[in-house]
């Protein structure tokens, strides 16, 4: 494995590479998943990084984790600067690092899951179409962050607006700007949390079949925010809830047409 990193407007973008082999034809080039892990947008959370890349590399991809600005840094939209320029790193770089750039998805949590819908939907200042800017090609939304609303994680659109609800919602709100060029989404969140109320998902999820979008959405009946991939290592065991991973897996495979994990 090569790991690469790059600076990214200011956040840092790293980069796991699996290694190509004449024995292993098939894998000559690789889909990649790019994880955005939570943190309400103070804090990049270290449990939704690393272990999540390192499932997606045992599955077969290309893996990145992006740790974006947060705090006061995150205001003017660098986080979706970012992330966007992650995307056109991913893709300016696919020849040479053997990854196939019509096959990225994203993969955020919480805040993460926010900045990673965002990258699809959500235009930046000035801009209203999207010549120059970099979609995923598919998103995997983990307890996402979407609405300003009456469901609301307040410290997320605190941190990225520092301005009241109203202004908030209608900057940084998602399930109003979901339209038919959203890329597929795989959704999944518990009905008990009660950090992001699940109320941001199925709202998403309405959005999503409004426009016609493809989905898949799964709902756990129990589970704390910030579950990760559920097990003892980021501190939080859940065996049911944990099935979200090969149901993903499996979901984008079928979506990249990528068998061979």
């Amino acid at each position: 494995m090569k790991i690469e990193t790059l600076d990214i407007y200011g956040g840092t973008l790293r980069v796991y590479l699996r290694q190509a082999a004449a024995a292993m034809p098939l894998a000559a080039t690789r889909p990649l998943v790019l994880v955005a892990p939570g943190g309400g947008y103070e804090h990049v959370s270290a449990r939704e990084a690393d272990p999540v890349a390192l499932r997606f590399l045992a599955a077969g991809y290309h893996a990145a984790v992006l740790e974006y600005s947060v705090g006061p840094a995150a205001r003017d939209y660098r986080p979706l600067r970012q992330i966007d320029g992650a995307l056109a790193a991913l893709r300016a770089r696919a020849e040479e690092w053997g990854i196939r750039p019509d096959k990225i998805a994203v993969c955020g949590f919480s805040a993460g899951a926010h900045l990673a819908l965002s990258s699809a939907v959500l235009p930046l200042p000035g801009q209203t179409g999207w010549e120059g800017r970099q979609r995923p090609d598919a998103l995997i939304l983990s307890y996402p962050v979407v609405t300003a609303g009456p469901y609301a994680h307040r410290g997320s659109f605190v941190a990225l607006s520092g301005s009241d609800e109203a202004a908030a919602h209608a900057a940084f709100g998602l399930e109003d700007k979901v339209g038919p060029d959203c890329p597929p989404v795989f959704l999944w969140h518990t009905l008990d949390d009660r950090t992001v109320p699940a109320e941001n998902s199925l709202l998403l999820l309405a959005a999503l079949r409004r426009a016609g979008v493809p989905c898949e959405a799964h709902f756990f009946p129990t589970g704390v925010h910030g579950l990760s991939v559920c097990t003892a290592e980021v501190n939080t065991p859940q065996p049911h809830a944990a099935h979200w991973f090969p149901l993903a897996a499996e979901w984008l495979a079928q979506r990249f047409d990528w068998a061979i994990g």
